[in-house]
Order: structure tokens, then sequence, then C-alpha cells
């Protein structure tokens, strides 16, 4: 019963943090949303926020809930979700994401969920490593 009420698995779908540069040649950050599978997602709805404690001074840190959304992400494409700052690194980063897919089990679309976390100090240069569908370096999570 547990195993129903848990929706249908999510495979093939990253969140990745990735290192650019913008047109000044400065480093920045931004947020994509990876369609590794071979299926149309569609109707995408995330949810974006962060939590955790300062080190230094033990007070706990929320930022703000973002939401987006986009309306169809092919196979194989990525899609910009956010810029993100590298002082929200230290703290633990969450993405919620809900999509409609394809089921080959009904023949209908499904809703499919997964929280993504970004854990503390995850996003960090020795974790980076290229991504191949961005050509960039970046922390992904699938």
């Amino acid at each position: 019963m547990r195993e129903e009420l848990a929706g249908p698995k999510v495979e093939n779908i990253g969140v990745a943090v990735v290192e650019q540069f913008n047109e000044l040649n400065q480093k920045i950050y931004n947020v994509y949303l990876l369609n590794l599978s071979e299926a149309i997602i569609e109707g995408v709805m995330i949810t974006s926020k962060g939590y955790g404690t300062n080190l230094k001074t033990g007070e706990k840190i929320k930022t703000s809930t973002l939401r987006h959304s986009i309306e169809v992400l092919l196979p194989n494409e990525v899609a910009k979700i956010e810029p993100i700052m590298e002082d929200v690194f230290g703290i633990a980063n969450e993405f919620w994401v809900s999509f409609w897919s394809d089921s080959t089990e009904t023949g209908g679309l499904v809703m499919h969920d997964k929280k993504f976390i970004f854990v503390s100090e995850s996003i960090s240069e020795q974790n980076m490593k290229i991504i191949p569908v961005l050509g960039d370096r970046g922390v992904l999570i699938i």
C-alpha cells in the first residue's frame, strides 16, 4: 500500500547548479532542470528554497520560497530555473519538481514529483564535473 502512495518513480530527471560566466567574464551560477529521459514532460512546477544554520553565529537561516513553471521540456532538453548566489552554498538548497508525463502502464498522463536537495557545502569546486548536455561545470543530482 505504501508503494502505491509514493507515486511513480522519477528517473532521468535532474537538477544542476552550473558555473558559468557573464558578459563581463565574471563567475555566476545558474540552476537548470535536465530532462535526460526519452519522454516529454509537461506542466512542470518547481519550488525552491534554502535553509540551514550559520556555522559562525548558530543563527537559523531560511530563504524565500520561489516558484517557477515550465510548460514543456522535450527529451534530452534543459531549462534554466533561476540564478543562485554563492552566499547560499553553505545551507541546504531544495528544489521540488512536479510534472506530468505519459505512462506506458495507464496510457495517459501521470503526475510525478521529486525533491532534489543540495546539502550544505555540496555545491563546491571539488564536487563540480562537466555536465555533458550543458558543456559547463556543475553539481548534478539525478
